[in-house]
């Protein structure tokens, strides 16, 4: 499931000084996103999947203990047990997910220029490379895809991925990536807030799930965050 976004361009004026994205009447249970929260939604993704994953090795070695005969079972749940990270890794993945086929029309070239013109020049020449825009922003940085967006935190060890997606299915996928980077820029934390929080871990095991593109785009993030968080 997704938290789809107005296109900019398609949003009515807002009053002056309202501040924030205008999505957030949307979902008003959710509290703003902020540095704090999103350590705490890491430790509880941390906590669920060790909860799922530990009692299937529990369960792997008490029968290996009690009877070798025991082994084949024992082998099923020591894979189920393996098997949960990655389905949650891979589900974070998916926000990095390319389209199916990239269209190769003038449309799609003239909305890859224009989000280009969104960038400065390090990001520009990566997003004419990969699709993908990377964004610093004050909660870390953002790498910025179709389907959603992945947050590298400070120090860069840990990520958050977000799945948020625009209105209009005609809209080229370069459109798409312009519509979310100008959303993050009105409003960071509004948009954590509105966007769905679907994984947080490592970024080398979010690194390993992911294709040699988004990989690329990835790497970029990461070692802009570090450079930030060594010029802090």
């Amino acid at each position: 499931m997704s938290t789809s976004l107005e296109g900019r361009a398609s949003q009515a004026p807002r009053p002056a000084g309202s501040g924030g994205l205008a999505e957030l009447a949307r979902v008003p249970w959710r509290s703003l996103v902020g540095p704090l929260s999103l350590r705490r939604r890491a430790l509880a993704w941390t906590l669920w999947t060790w909860g799922l994953a530990l009692p299937f090795g529990v369960v792997a070695c008490v029968l290996v203990l009690l009877d070798l005969r025991a082994l084949p079972l024992a082998c099923v749940a020591a894979a189920h047990a393996l098997l949960i990270p990655m389905l949650h890794v891979r589900r974070g993945a998916t926000v990095l997910r390319r389209p199916a086929a990239r269209a190769g029309g003038a449309a799609e070239q003239r909305a890859l220029g224009l989000l280009g013109d969104l960038l400065g020049h390090e990001a520009r020449e990566l997003c004419r490379e990969t699709g993908y825009a990377v964004e610093r922003g004050q909660l870390g940085t953002w790498v910025i895809g179709w389907h959603g967006a992945v947050l590298v935190e400070p120090g860069a060890r840990r990520c958050h991925c977000f799945c948020v997606q625009v209105d209009g299915e005609d809209l080229p996928s370069a459109d798409r990536t312009a519509h979310l980077l100008l959303a993050l820029r009105e409003d960071e934390r509004g948009f954590a807030t509105v966007a769905n929080h679907v994984w947080a871990g490592s970024t080398r095991r979010l690194r390993r799930r992911l294709d040699a593109v988004a990989r690329q785009a990835l790497d970029s993030a990461i070692r802009q965050q570090r450079r930030a968080s060594t010029a802090a």
